[in-house]
């Protein structure tokens, strides 16, 4: 992967960096000469992805961690001497009809995908306040914030959750020189898309996108890229959403439809 971005000397942590839209992030961060930990509850598939790094001649280190543990974040973010990207991606999204969702599966959502994202920041705080900067990423979603999936009330619940926290951090941290964004993926391919639903059912997703195509991990990462780089610099409290054009129309009657 080749990038026109610089992130020589820095430390980039990724959550969920081991496949889909993390691994895109993982390796764009790493072609533009940032060392990358990858911390992932599939650990051997970080292990992976790290091997296949320091092959081209990157810097990652793999972690293995469940970010439903406030404790085990604290101890990771407590050993790092030096971090200046945190960029949180992981996610829990089970496909699952409202009237089947259950106290764990509920919160283990809100645990993964919004509670961790307060403890990676609270614990990376001291190391960008050390180094007098620090940027926060997270992957939140069109989906709460934007529009509603059937069988993802959970997970739209913790992505609006994440949009509040990154307006309310970002006007908070703003004094120690930290930068919160995130952005906001339309529907991407990856593994994940399996969750809801086959192929058949992604072709007619991709029909009704304006720019007639699903998205692609590094289309998130290029984004993310972006919003870690100097020419950022001056945003703040923001998401970018990468969906293309899908939250556009007023109707779906008025969507393109692709051949």
């Amino acid at each position: 992967m080749s990038t026109h971005f610089d992130f020589s000397g820095q430390t980039v942590l990724v959550t969920g960096g081991a496949q889909g839209i993390g691994r895109s992030i993982v390796e764009g961060f790493a072609a533009s000469g940032a060392k990358v930990l990858i911390a992932d509850l599939n650990l051997a598939q970080a292990h992976a992805l790290v091997a296949s790094l320091q092959a081209e001649g990157r810097t990652a280190e793999a972690i293995g961690i469940d970010l439903a543990a406030p404790g085990a974040i604290f101890s990771l973010l407590a050993r790092l001497e030096r971090l200046d990207v945190l960029v949180h991606n992981a996610g829990y999204f089970p496909l699952t009809p409202f009237a089947q969702i259950t106290p764990e599966v509920l919160q283990r959502t809100l645990a993964v995908n919004l509670s961790a994202l307060f403890w990676l920041t609270q614990g990376a705080l001291p190391l960008f306040q050390r180094q007098g900067a620090g940027t926060v990423l997270v992957t939140s979603s069109v989906t709460g914030p934007r529009v509603a999936f059937p069988g993802l009330s959970h997970y739209a619940a913790s992505k609006a959750g994440v949009n509040g926290f990154i307006r309310s951090a970002a006007l908070e941290l703003a004094a120690c020189n930290v930068r919160v964004n995130g952005v906001e993926p339309g529907m991407v391919r990856t593994p994940a898309m399996a969750n809801l639903g086959d192929e058949a059912l992604n072709a007619r997703i991709a029909q009704g996108v304006p720019l007639g195509r699903l998205g692609e991990p590094q289309d998130i990462a290029n984004a993310m890229l972006f919003l870690a780089s100097e020419r950022a610099a001056y945003i703040t409290g923001q998401t970018l959403i990468v969906d293309g054009g899908a939250t556009l129309p007023e109707t779906q009657a008025s969507a393109p439809q692709h051949p």
